[in-house]
């Protein structure tokens, strides 16, 4: 009786964690927590944690199979950021299988339009802030360098605009509603909803096999590199994080929940790289390089018109595909392929100069002041989308 009742208990805890983590949804300040300490994890792993290179990579490929491009690009599977890309896409496929929230979600066709040239747009202004939101914004900040906070502002222009142009489409382009099919329940034969955890479990086998596989070639930098971003997907997926809301929401309803999330996890993000930097672990020059201040901004300008559109940024439109999104698979080709056309044409016409170069915080400000700095501006944004969540200052729908 006894053993029958500890097992009995273990299978019940068991439950209980089961649908604690994959049943529910997490809280957005614990995954902006997570983000912060998984990305600053990837700095020390190997280098700053970025997206829009692994676009760039992808479309890389695509042109030269085309013949556009003559130099082989690296290959995707040997692409630090190509790898954790593709992991971010695996780990938000690992979490909608195991909470069987997965199923092929379709939109109407002036969705995918949009997604289409949201993806364009994300794409060009990645190439010219030197990062997408993640990179050049995220990132960057954390980083340290002036062209995140640059890039910062361009976003929130571009997130204006977008919503501008939502509000007008509104008004005269009324959405027709779709027809969708339920995609979960039998089909083959097979009952989806409840062998989708099963698929889960061995994706992550997977993982951890690829990671091993990657050991075992001397190339374990990159399986962590796929095995951290398996984990940002994870958590962006459980908590339904975009960093597109930090932006967005703040014009469209005033909401600041995701701001006071973005602020604090930049907070953590950057304490924890001046930590690294002012040690001298990792060169306090790694990761400044963004365009300042001219492309960060135009770069972020663009990239934020592009995201209102899509309706995701570069880290949501690969964890949202994993759940199944078919307008973001449009988005994601729209980025891969005009970040890497825009990338050469930049090289091409020697424009790098021209949009600014990187500037360390602490070279500018020192470090004794960058840190306080960096804290207050920060709690400013949070406190400000807090005001506004109130007042409605900003509110434009």
């Amino acid at each position: 009786m006894a053993a029958g009742s500890l097992i009995a208990s273990v299978k019940e805890e068991a439950r209980k964690n089961y649908i604690a983590v994959f049943e529910q949804d997490w809280p957005s300040w614990l995954a902006g927590i997570f983000i912060a300490l998984l990305a600053l994890m990837i700095f020390l792993w190997d280098a700053p944690w970025g997206i829009a290179g692994g676009y760039k990579n992808w479309g890389n490929w695509v042109l030269y199979s085309l013949g556009i491009f003559k130099d082989k690009p690296f290959a995707p599977w040997l692409h630090p950021m190509s790898l954790s890309n593709f992991g971010i896409f695996v780990g938000a496929f690992f979490s909608a299988m195991m909470s069987r929230q997965f199923k092929i979600r379709q939109a109407p066709p002036l969705e995918y339009a949009k997604g289409i040239v949201g993806g364009i747009l994300m794409g060009i202004g990645a190439a010219f802030a030197g990062g997408c939101n993640v990179g050049g914004f995220f990132t960057a900040t954390g980083m340290l360098s002036l062209g995140g906070i640059a890039m910062m502002v361009g976003l929130g222009g571009g997130a204006w605009i977008g919503l501008k142009y939502l509000l007008w489409e509104l008004e005269h382009l009324p959405a027709k509603p779709l027809s969708k099919k339920d995609g979960s329940g039998p089909f083959l034969g097979i009952n989806w909803d409840r062998v989708q955890p099963y698929i889960g479990t061995g994706v992550v086998v997977a993982v951890v096999a690829a990671f091993y596989a990657y050991a075992t070639i001397d190339k374990t930098v990159l399986g962590g590199l796929l095995f951290f971003g398996f984990l940002i997907g994870l958590v962006m997926h459980r908590a339904r994080f975009c960093f597109v809301r930090a932006f967005r929401c703040p014009f469209m309803t005033g909401e600041a929940e995701m701001v006071k999330v973005v602020a604090m996890s930049l907070i953590i993000y950057g304490m924890g790289s001046a930590i690294i930097k002012w040690a001298w672990i990792k060169d306090p020059m790694m990761g400044v390089y963004h365009p300042f201040f001219l492309g960060s901004l135009v770069g972020g300008l663009i990239f934020g018109v592009g995201m209102i559109l899509a309706g995701g940024c570069a880290s949501s439109t690969l964890w949202r595909i994993g759940e199944g999104h078919l307008k973001l698979v449009m988005t994601m080709i729209g980025f891969a392929l005009s970040n890497a056309l825009t990338a050469r044409a930049i090289e091409a016409l020697n424009l790098s100069d021209r949009l600014g170069k990187g500037i360390f915080m602490p070279e500018v400000f020192t470090w004794e002041v960058t840190i306080p700095l960096f804290i207050i501006f920060f709690v400013m944004w949070a406190f400000i989308a807090i005001w506004n969540e109130a007042s409605e200052k900003f509110v434009i729908f």
